[in-house]
């Protein structure tokens, strides 16, 4: 759900049910890298309520695509951070191995 002027498209509030500290904290980090954002901040309404508001607001582009386009760069970097935690797992398990076959 999206808050805000109709008129002024670079400023929205966004209300994302099901989320907490762990989502909004990340998104606000990858919103701020993006040079197109001059603010951006979340609250939580209510600890018992499971959502977090994000306000947006950027140089001119529509808040709604910066956002979409955040959410994007935040994919890539969970993606990214997974892989290299699999292959360095791969990596250990392998030398675990050829650290057992060396003793024998």
């Amino acid at each position: 759900m999206e808050h805000g002027s109709h008129s002024d498209q670079s400023k929205s509030t966004f209300s994302l049910a099901d989320e907490d500290h762990t989502f909004a904290n990340s998104m606000r980090f990858t919103l701020n890298q993006d040079p197109r954002v001059t603010f951006c901040g979340y609250s939580i309404p209510h600890p018992s309520d499971n959502r977090v508001n994000i306000r947006v607001q950027t140089t001119g582009d529509p808040a709604r695509e910066v956002l979409k386009d955040a959410c994007q760069d935040l994919m890539l970097i969970c993606q990214h951070v997974r892989s290299t935690f699999d292959k360095a797992i791969s990596d250990f398990k392998k030398s675990e191995t050829v650290e057992i076959d060396d003793s024998e």
